[in-house]
């Protein structure tokens, strides 16, 4: 009787550790909290059922050593206030372009190294306009196609709000 259960627990270790290596290099799943993303990204809610109703992601992770990221991407990010929680938002200028900051008069240079983030409902988002550039650091991942529920399945467009960003060459 040890053979078998000996046999799954090999078995079952290999199957953790492609789960894990998966997940740290090549792509997780993110589930959508809140409605900064709508109407992109739906969110789901705290309880089970409800939670799957809302849009759960894959996001990809190998652009992000090399920061090959563009404009109008969909990406993960740790929250620059909370480094424990995680947030969906549309990347919108990279370093050296100009950004004109929705409902303001504010133009914005991107220093070096930084990015601007918007959620797509920006009057339900803690993004760029609450806390300025963001470390392209804080970038984990590309989100790139919606997974759950079905009849919402698809990939995730790039898009860029038009006039709010002047472009710049440096990147």
């Amino acid at each position: 009787m040890a053979e078998p259960l000996w046999f799954l627990a090999k078995r079952s270790a290999a199957a953790a550790m492609i789960c894990i290596t998966f997940t740290d290099i090549v792509g997780n799943f993110a589930t959508i909290q809140g409605n900064s993303m709508q109407p992109t990204l739906q969110q789901g809610h705290k309880d089970f059922i409800s939670l799957l109703k809302g849009d759960v992601v894959f996001y990809e992770k190998i652009s992000a050593p090399a920061y090959k990221y563009c404009r109008g991407d969909v990406v993960v990010l740790r929250s620059p206030t909370d480094p424990d929680q995680l947030m969906v938002k549309r990347l919108i200028a990279m370093q050296g372009d100009w950004v004109n900051v929705p409902g303001s008069h504010e133009i914005h240079q991107i220093p070096k190294g930084r990015c601007w983030v918007e959620g797509d409902n920006g009057n339900l988002s803690l993004d760029s306009r609450n806390f300025g550039p963001i470390p392209l650091g804080l970038v984990k991942g590309r989100v790139t196609i919606k997974v759950w529920p079905p009849h919402r399945i698809g990939r995730v467009e790039r898009v860029l709000p038009e006039g709010q960003v002047m472009f710049t060459d440096i990147t």
